[in-house]
C-alpha cells in the first residue's frame, strides 16, 4: 500500500509538468505497457511487446490517425513517468479506480475481467468450496457477504502473492486482514513462488492467473474461490492519461467506442482470452 500511495503522491507533484506544454496535434502517440501480464500484454522470445492491449493500442491509434509508439515501462513507475512526459498514455491492464483518478484521467474502459486466486492442488484450500461462483463487490447481497466471510476464514494465516501497486493488493488489504501479503514486480514471479511453496496463493486478473497455471502445469495448480469484480477492484481497464490532455482523452474515447461498436474489441478479446472482455 505504501508503494501505491508513494506513486500517486509523486504523480500529483508532477501533474502539471506535461500539462504546461503547448497543445499537441497528436500525430504520434506514445503508449506505455509493461509486457508482463499475459494475455493483456507480454513479450515474445525476441523481447517485443505483444498481446491484447498492444494490438488494441495500434488499432486505436489507427482510428485516431496517429502513429503508435509502444514504450516499455515497469509497472511500479507507470503513473509518475506518465506525468513526467515519458509517454502520453498507459495501456497496461490499469483498472480505473477512484484513487488513481485523483492524479490521472482515463479514457474508456475498454475491457474488464474478474480477479481470481490460484493455488496448488495439494493445498488444504483446495477442499474449501463456495456456493457463489462470482462476487460483485459493488453489491451488498447476503450471498456475497457469505462468500467473503468464508474466504476470509479460509485464508487466515496464509501468504498471498500479488503484483505491487495493483487493485488485487487493495482487495487483500481490505478483505483479508489476517493474510500476509507478498508483493512482486511481476505476477509471474509470484507464480514461481507458489510453485515452490513460498506463498499459499496468488491473486490477479483471471487471465494472468490462468497463464501462470498453464506455464506451471507440471506443478499441479488450480483456480480457487469465486471470481471477484468491481468495487475495490475498479470500474474496468482504461487508457491512463494526464488530466491536462482532455483532447487526447476525447480522441481515445471516440476510437474505443467505434472499436467496441464494430466488434473489433470482441474479436481481439476472443483471440487472446478465448472469451469477450469488452464493455457492453
Amino acid at each position: 500500500m505504501k508503494k501505491i500511495v508513494a506513486a500517486l503522491a509523486l504523480g500529483a507533484l508532477v501533474a502539471g509538468v506535461a500539462g504546461a506544454a503547448d497543445a499537441k496535434d497528436w500525430k504520434k502517440v506514445r503508449i506505455a505497457s509493461e509486457g508482463a501480464y499475459a494475455p493483456w500484454n507480454y513479450t515474445d522470445p525476441s523481447g517485443k511487446l505483444i498481446g491484447f492491449e498492444i494490438d488494441l493500442a495500434h488499432e486505436l491509434c489507427k482510428r485516431m490517425e496517429a502513429e503508435c509508439v509502444i514504450v516499455p515501462q515497469d509497472w511500479d513507475g507507470m503513473i509518475p513517468a506518465l506525468q513526467q512526459g515519458k509517454y502520453d498514455g498507459i495501456m497496461a491492464t490499469m483498472s480505473i479506480t477512484d484513487e488513481r483518478k485523483k492524479v490521472i484521467d482515463f479514457a474508456g474502459p475498454y475491457g474488464t475481467e474478474p480477479s481470481m486466486f490460484g493455488i496448488l492442488k495439494s493445498s488444504k484450500l483446495a477442499d474449501v468450496k463456495f456456493d457463489a461462483e462470482r462476487v460483485d463487490l459493488a453489491t451488498d447481497s447476503p450471498e456475497n457477504k457469505a462468500a467473503i466471510a468464508k474466504l476470509t476464514e479460509a485464508m487466515k494465516g496464509k501468504t498471498v502473492g500479488v503484483q505491487t501497486s495493483s487493485i488485487q493488493a487493495n482487495f487483500v488489504e481490505k478483505y483479508l486482514p489476517s493474510v500476509a501479503v507478498r508483493s512482486y514486480d511481476k505476477l509471474d514471479n509470484a507464480g514461481i513462488d507458489l510453485a515452490a511453496g513460498r506463498v499459499d496463493a496468488v491473486f490477479g486478473d483471471r487471465s494472468a492467473v490462468d497463464a501462470i497455471l498453464k506455464s506451471q502445469a507440471d506443478k499441479g495448480m488450480m483456480l480457487f474461490g469465486p471470481a471477484f469484480s468491481r468495487g475495490v477492484l475498479g470500474q474496468g481497464v482504461g487508457v491512463g492519461l494526464r488530466k491536462a490532455d482532455a483532447d487526447l482523452k476525447e480522441k481515445f474515447n471516440k476510437a474505443i467506442a467505434e472499436a467496441n461498436k464494430d466488434g473489433t474489441i470482441t474479436k481481439l478479446s476472443n483471440k487472446y482470452f478465448g472469451y469477450d472482455i469488452s464493455i457492453k
